[in-house]
């Protein structure tokens, strides 16, 4: 009985995560508000679970991605040998990318674990689902003029910028830089597919440094549960998502945010 409830567990975590992961409402602050309000734990430390869901959210973006993915690899490395005009823009997108990586890449492994010790408990999370929440509602009409063929190195940064925020518990890392490309003239769809292709990089990072750390023994079969259900709600989560941003309805995410954030902050005083 005790193994099946073990199962049960992991089975919502890894839903929990894998459907707010895509949403710009923070997957990590809403895994640790979970276990501090239900008191469903996930060992202190436990990279592989951290890890797995990492990778299970990363699959369904390389999912969903994958004709664009391929399209930047072919033209990208087209131009590159050919320097054919009409493969520049792909080329320069996949540059860009790269510069909005390093912001965090380099942030994340100088500060990442002192961030984590300055914003430790549920208050900071309040604060920053209700600074998310003005950030959503601050964007929320824009449409943007801005396309993949508009991009620039100062549009990459300020972007790559952003997601090193979320770097702070509570921080959307999908909220942080969809409102800062959506802030600076992004179109919806150009700033939905920038902010995630933008995840790809920084979650292999992230898997990269952790995966030596990693240790199933025992708890394969509630790790590899979590998983599977980490991967699904992630996939079917971005799909609706990619829906509303395409309706331009943001503004459900910040009355969230809005509802949660200072209800967190109110239970905080008395945890």
């Amino acid at each position: 009985m005790e193994e099946i409830l073990i199962i049960v567990k992991y089975a919502f975590l890894g839903a929990l995560q894998g459907f707010t992961e895509p949403i710009p409402v923070s997957s990590s602050g809403h895994l640790v508000l979970v276990q501090e309000f239900l008191g469903i734990q996930v060992a202190e430390g436990d990279f592989s679970f951290e890890v797995l869901m990492n990778f299970a959210s990363l699959l369904a973006v390389l999912l969903i991605y994958r004709e664009d993915l391929i399209r930047l690899a072919k033209n990208g490395s087209k131009y590159m040998v050919k320097r054919d005009p009409s493969d520049k823009n792909d080329f320069l997108f996949i540059v860009y990318l790269i510069i909005g990586t390093i912001p965090a890449g380099v942030i994340g492994i100088l500060l990442e674990d002192t961030i984590s010790s300055y914003f430790r408990g549920i208050a900071p999370i309040g604060g920053a689902l209700v600074v998310t929440g003005v950030a959503l509602w601050l964007i929320r009409n824009l449409k943007g003029t801005k396309g993949d063929r508009g991009l620039t190195v100062r549009d990459a940064l300020i972007v790559g910028f952003a997601q090193a925020v979320a770097l702070i518990p509570g921080i959307s890392r999908s909220g942080a830089t969809i409102v800062a490309a959506m802030g600076i003239g992004m179109k919806r769809e150009t700033a939905l597919r920038f902010s995630f292709l933008l995840y790809i990089p920084v979650s292999l990072g992230a898997i990269v440094l952790k995966v030596g750390d990693m240790q199933l023994g025992e708890m394969f079969i509630p790790y590899f549960v979590a998983f599977v259900m980490s991967l699904l709600l992630s996939y079917f989560s971005l799909k609706w998502f990619m829906g509303i941003m395409e309706r331009g309805n943001l503004k459900y995410f910040a009355y969230y945010c809005f509802i949660v954030g200072p209800l967190v902050l109110v239970l905080a005083q008395f945890s």
